[in-house]
């Protein structure tokens, strides 16, 4: 957590109310947001399935994610009254309008990625 006077937090408010493309990486950047809302573009989604289907992810990232997603807007959490309780998260109509920008980001993302030689960063076991 950062302290509301830092420069670091100024700059980040000065950036983002100034550069859409900055905005837009704020809100769905990082590791794991743009996997939970290219699978969600799909369709509505148990926690446990996007738990299943995005590999690598833990329970409490997960977790952390969605509700940031949610509290921006672009996903929404539907909770029924059953035993056991079930949980599903879809997109909003707000989510649903970035669908084109992580359509481009994933393809650009693969065309980038076969024309490398090398990996852009390799994992050592």
């Amino acid at each position: 957590m950062r302290k509301e006077s830092s420069t670091n937090l100024r700059n980040e408010c000065i950036i983002n109310n100034s550069c859409g493309m900055a905005y837009t990486l704020n809100i769905i950047g990082g590791r794991w947001k743009p996997a939970i809302l290219f699978r969600l573009k799909e369709g509505t989604m148990r926690f446990g399935e996007l738990k299943k289907d995005i590999e690598g992810i833990s329970e409490r990232m997960l977790v952390a994610q969605l509700r940031e997603l949610e509290a921006d807007g672009l996903v929404q959490r539907i909770v029924y009254a059953e035993v056991p309780p079930r949980v599903e998260y879809r997109m909003t109509k707000l989510g649903n309008s970035i669908e084109p920008v992580l359509t481009a980001m994933s393809n650009w993302g693969n065309m980038h990625r076969e024309k490398r030689k090398t990996p852009a960063r390799t994992l050592v076991k």
